[in-house]
């Protein structure tokens, strides 16, 4: 193990260092216990043995700062003392030490507790270990649970958390943004003629171009079958809708054919935008209902087009 030595006494220190380095344990050593604070950040020591009495900070003020950092790993902590004082004992278990050693004291009580330390510390290290992987895994579980299964973008759940969110900071801060409802045009048919399973890879694919098109803050989120809704944080609504149509015109270049119609057609997009209004007391559920209706309105132009909600929002 490594152990952190704390005595300002030369002597004893040196002579339990030549000890414990016999047991095969590697020392650092601190001559009061400020110093020994300061070797300890970082250190990733395995055990602490300090003396009670000491300049600057005490054994039992020193373990509990050593028990007050989030960032060590667990270190064993053995207090010393040659106080004939339980009161002092019951003081530093009481700060966080695991044991006493009262001097002087034999080499077997030593190595005993040199015994108990690795054991211990080998254990806090397994568990913190596994306390890890459980926070990784919830972590996965959690991004899983807002993810979309086909697509691989983010999922209703996680587009409804981010949209109030920033219905939030646009009442709060007067932060602008804009959603582009976007819809498969005649994906039915192409389900009907090529097969769900390539109407499926004709979904991932507009995804991924549209997740592709976005530029930092905008985001894609898998609304529901055939439809995506991309959110241009901090944008104008002119912004939003140049923005949209770039990502349209970007999936009629991709040229995927669409058999489901007349010869030579490719696969098209349309797109609803629509501006959150905080001024005029606007909520989310108001803005998915514009955008929907603006994307009603470009389908019933003649697809593959992009319409603008330009109604007011009602309060």
């Amino acid at each position: 193990m490594k152990v952190l030595i704390a005595d300002d006494s030369p002597t004893p220190r040196l002579l339990l260092k030549r000890e414990l380095e016999r047991l095969g344990h590697d020392c650092i050593l601190a001559e009061d216990g400020l110093q020994a604070w300061e070797l300890f950040q970082g250190s990733g020591v395995d055990a602490v043995i300090s003396d009670w009495m000491m300049p600057g900070i005490d054994g039992d003020e020193l373990c509990r700062r050593v028990r007050s950092d989030p960032t060590a790993p667990y270190a064993y902590f053995i207090l010393l003392t040659s106080l004939d004082d339980r009161r002092h004992v019951v003081a530093g278990m009481t700060a966080g030490a695991d044991d006493y050693l009262t001097k002087p004291f034999g080499h077997e009580e030593l190595e005993i507790r040199l015994i108990a330390a690795a054991r211990v510390t080998a254990l806090h290290r397994r568990l913190a270990t596994q306390q890890a992987e459980v926070e990784r895994l919830n972590q996965i579980l959690f991004e899983d649970s807002r993810r979309d299964a086909l697509t691989g973008l983010a999922n209703r759940r996680r587009q409804d958390e981010d949209l109030e969110l920033l219905a939030e900071r646009a009442k709060r801060y007067g932060q602008p943004f804009c959603v582009a409802l976007f819809d498969v045009d005649r994906f039915k048919a192409f389900n009907d003629t090529a097969g769900h399973l390539a109407g499926d890879d004709v979904l991932r694919t507009v995804a991924a171009e549209l997740a592709a098109e976005c530029r930092g803050g905008d985001v894609v989120y898998r609304y529901g079958g055939e439809e995506l809704l991309v959110v241009f944080a901090a944008q104008t609504c002119d912004d939003a809708q140049s923005a949209a149509e770039r990502m349209r015109a970007a999936i009629e270049t991709l040229a995927i054919p669409h058999p489901g119609i007349e010869p030579g057609a490719v696969v098209t997009i349309s797109a609803g935008v629509a501006a959150f209004e905080a001024e005029r007391g606007d909520e989310v559920h108001a803005l998915l209902k514009r955008s929907d209706a603006a994307l009603y309105e470009a389908k019933r132009d003649g697809r593959n087009r992009v319409a603008v909600a330009r109604e007011p929002a009602v309060r």
